[in-house]
Formats: C-alpha cells, structure tokens, sequence
C-alpha cells in the first residue's frame, strides 16, 4: 500500500471535492481518497503495484475525466484570461439592461415575494445550471444514465430524476418556508439573512469569474455527512434510484442551491418557499434535460471562460442588488432602484 499526492485539475467547489473523492474511491485498487479544495490537490492510498507516478495520473485522469477533472504530476499554472472581460463586460451590462426592462414592464417580476421574485430565482437557476456548481448535478446524472442505459433504459430514468428533482425542490422549499413561519423572523432576523444571501451569492460571483483562487475557501457548504450520503445514492442500484438522485440534488453543496434556500427561510409560507424552489428547479431543468441526453458541457468549450466571466459578473449585480436592498428595508439607505 502507498499513498500518493497529485494535482487536481477543473476543480471549483466544494462538490468537486466530494465527486473527486467518490470517483476514486471507486477505482479497485484504490483504498482512500482525500482531496483539498484549498491546494487543489489529492491524496490517494492503493496497492499501485510497480506503476509510475505518470501512469497513475493518467489511469485515474480517466475515470475523472467525463466530470471535467484530470490529475497531473506537476502543478499547471492557469493564466487568467483577463481578455475575456473584454466580451463579458458587455454581456453581463446588456443583460442587466434587458432585466431592468423586463422588471419595469412586470415579465421577470412575476410573482413578488421580496426582493427576489420567482421570475428571479428561475433566472437564478438558469445561471446556477450553467455553472461549475451544477457540472457536479450533471456529472452525477451522466454517470447514472450511463448505468441504466446499459440495461436498454434510457428515457424512464431521466424522466424519474427530473420528476423527483422537481418534486422535492417544492416540497423541500416549502418545508423551509413553514419552518421560517414557525420562527416568526422579524424586520432584523430577515435583514440579516438577506446580508448573508448577498454575501454568499457575492462570493459565488467572484469565484465564477475564476480570477481569486482565494475566494473559493469562503464558500460556504453543505454538511459533509448530508452531501456525501446524497452522492451514495447515485450508487443504489433500485428501479427508483434516479428519483432518489434527484432528490439528493437538493443536498448537494452547490452554492446557488443554498443561496435560494436560505432566502426561501424568509419567505414564511409553505406555498411561496415551495414555489420559490420551484422556479429555482425549473430555471435548472432546460440543461439538465439538455445533459441527460446529450454530452453538452459548458466547462469544455472554447468560450467557457468568456461565459462563466460572464455569469459571474451577472450573479455579482444580483448580490449587490440584493444587500442595497436590504439596507433600503431597515432605513439605512434611501430606496436606490425605483423597480
């Protein structure tokens, strides 16, 4: 038995930690697997027998590799791609523009609970789908569908995650929502909430412009013992296991997810923090469908830089909307955006 240190390379969040972890440990010869957001590394235990370094990298690189991960030897330094704030910066404006004009005439604003609207949380969820976050939910869905698909099912699983995705998003969400109502959180309790969605989508922001390698560390997660029992599901091997995975979804740590949740807690009813989870979920569904039965992957084109700099900087204007927003509620600032 040897244990051995590599690089990890694609690595973003929280969820990539516990995917890396998942997947290795899956390997026959591997016995434990221990990765690290902050050095974007792991450590693997095994019996390597007379392999080198190399070979191993590239043996495990290939199990990672369909969730967009690959393992190295040496350290690679990424450049930063300060160019692609050239196209982004107009993108992220443009589409500011588009939602202010979609606010004023009441299409985003659908229903308003808040400073969020559901129109905004489906937006929200469109972001959350497209970003390395969500890679994590596709890479899971990927590999159950490769599973099911080689038993000659393809469409009932896929129909099953969504169905039960879908499903909890609402039931859960509202779930939060009543237990918010049980609390009665007052004009300070909700302010401080709304300080810490602003502060946690803001940190979201910053790192999908992947620029600060630092900021990943103050991204807040899920309980490990929650996100490591929701990746486990994935391995049951059960007719309603894809309806399981997708309710497992709503555990995993994914910034965004959580984010919504935390907002749904101020909500106060069942119905509005259902259906704000809702409009999250169903935001997330159109890539989701489109990963299920396709190998659509943001993460490897040419222009994902452009457009994760993009969503970035767009999911950064919804934070700062959100904590002005919040200090217009308590009176410590006049109201800013008339909309």
């Amino acid at each position: 038995m040897k244990t051995y240190t590599f690089h990890v390379n694609g690595m973003h969040c929280q969820a990539c930690v516990l995917m890396t972890e998942s997947e290795l440990q899956d390997v026959s010869y591997i016995t434990k697997a221990k990765t690290s957001l902050e050095k974007h590394s792991v450590e693997v235990t095994g019996d390597f027998g007379d392999k080198s370094l190399e070979v191993i990298a590239e043996e495990l690189s290939n199990v990672l590799t369909k969730h967009g991960y690959s393992l190295s030897v040496e350290k690679r330094v990424r450049a930063k791609q300060w160019s692609d704030f050239k196209i982004a910066i107009p993108i992220a404006i443009s589409f500011a523009a588009v939602f202010v004009i979609l606010q004023k005439i009441g299409i985003v604003n659908l229903v308003n609970t808040g400073s969020v609207s559901y129109g905004t949380a489906f937006i929200i969820g469109i972001i959350a789908s497209l970003s390395t976050c969500m890679a994590v939910v596709g890479g899971l869905l990927l590999s159950m569908s490769a599973s099911f698909a080689k038993e000659g099912d393809k469409i009932k699983p896929q129909l099953l995650f969504h169905g039960g995705r879908i499903a909890s998003f609402f039931i859960l969400g509202g779930v939060i929502g009543a237990i918010g109502s049980a609390f009665q959180l007052n004009t300070s309790t909700t302010f401080v909430l709304s300080l810490i969605i602003g502060t946690v989508m803001l940190i979201l922001g910053v790192n999908l412009l992947d620029i600060f390698g630092w900021v990943k560390k103050l991204q807040p997660t899920m309980p490990k013992f929650f996100s490591k029992h929701a990746l486990g599901v994935s391995k049951l091997n059960h007719t309603l296991t894809p309806a399981l995975v997708g309710i497992a979804t709503f555990f995993l740590p994914c910034g965004f997810t959580q984010s919504m949740q935390l907002y749904t807690l101020t909500t106060g009813t069942f119905l509005q923090g259902g259906f704000m989870m809702l409009s999250f979920a169903l935001g997330t569904l159109p890539v989701l469908a489109l990963i299920s039965f396709s190998s659509f992957s943001i993460r490897n084109s040419s222009k994902a830089g452009i457009f994760f700099k993009s969503a970035g900087l767009i999911v950064i204007m919804f934070a700062l909307f959100n904590l002005i927003n919040s200090f217009v509620v308590i009176g410590l600032l006049p109201p800013v955006f008339n909309f």
